[in-house]
């Protein structure tokens, strides 16, 4: 397995990616919530690239994979600026942005922040905004005590040990928000979502679909895929999907 490449960022963290030189515009795969870029999309979305002669980045958040920091320190904006440095840093013109879960959300912060380096927007299981419609909302009364007084909550997860969600996280969410302001997207937006998947609800896609301001969006539900979106079949229309917006 190749060394990656590292970016120490202007706010001192150092971001861990590959880079994938070939042709543009290139693809860039933006990972969820404590999953990094060694993940089955990740991987074969590079595969792809190479394979097509296309240039293609995938990169871990700090805090996550083989970056620097503690998953802890991190929050929604930190994340974000990583995704923005990095993309500026390892990559050149118009891109199209592949957001799976988490990484749907930084898409569209960065949709607002850069969007001249925007040529498409690919969304896997979106999850815009989860910090605030799916965690607090779901806190028990205790478990908000709890986070505003000892600061973190470990939330169960069906991937691996509980994930320690802290209060700086929830309070920077609340700023980060993009399911509330308008969010402008003049260029192809592609959604999926499964209909078996038990983190991102299958509203959260059509609410995404909705609030999406845009002349070319279209949303897939794929009957029986879970949240990883990771079948042949799944990534198969991934990277078809891919194919028909570089054609």
């Amino acid at each position: 397995m190749a060394e990656p490449s590292y970016l120490d960022t202007a706010d001192g963290r150092r971001i861990a990616y590959h880079v994938t030189t070939g042709a543009g515009p290139g693809v860039i795969f933006l990972g969820g919530f404590m999953s990094d870029m060694e993940g089955t999309k990740a991987l074969v979305l590079e595969d792809w690239a190479k394979a097509r002669g296309q240039a293609f980045l995938r990169f871990d958040y700090s805090g996550h994979g083989q970056s620097g920091g503690a998953f802890t320190d991190g929050t929604i904006s930190d994340w974000a600026a990583d995704a923005a440095a990095v993309i500026s840093h390892a990559t050149t013109g118009p891109q199209i942005f592949v957001g799976s879960s988490m990484g749907g959300w930084i898409t569209c912060l960065l949709a607002r922040r850069m969007p001249e380096r925007f040529a498409g927007f690919v969304g896997i299981a979106a999850a815009p905004d989860f910090t605030e419609d799916s965690m607090w909302r779901d806190f028990s009364d205790a478990e908000r005590v709890q986070l505003r007084e000892v600061g973190t909550v470990l939330l169960p997860s069906e991937y691996g040990d509980p994930y320690p969600i802290t209060r700086r996280l929830i309070e920077d969410g609340r700023e980060n928000l993009v399911l509330r302001a308008p969010l402008v997207m003049e260029w192809p937006v592609r959604l999926f979502q499964g209909t078996e998947d038990e983190d991102v609800e299958r509203q959260v896609a059509l609410n995404l679909l909705d609030h999406i301001e845009g002349s070319d969006l279209r949303l897939t539900f794929v009957k029986g895929a879970d949240h990883r979106f990771s079948s042949p079949g799944c990534l198969d229309l991934l990277t078809g999907t891919l194919d028909d917006l570089l054609a």
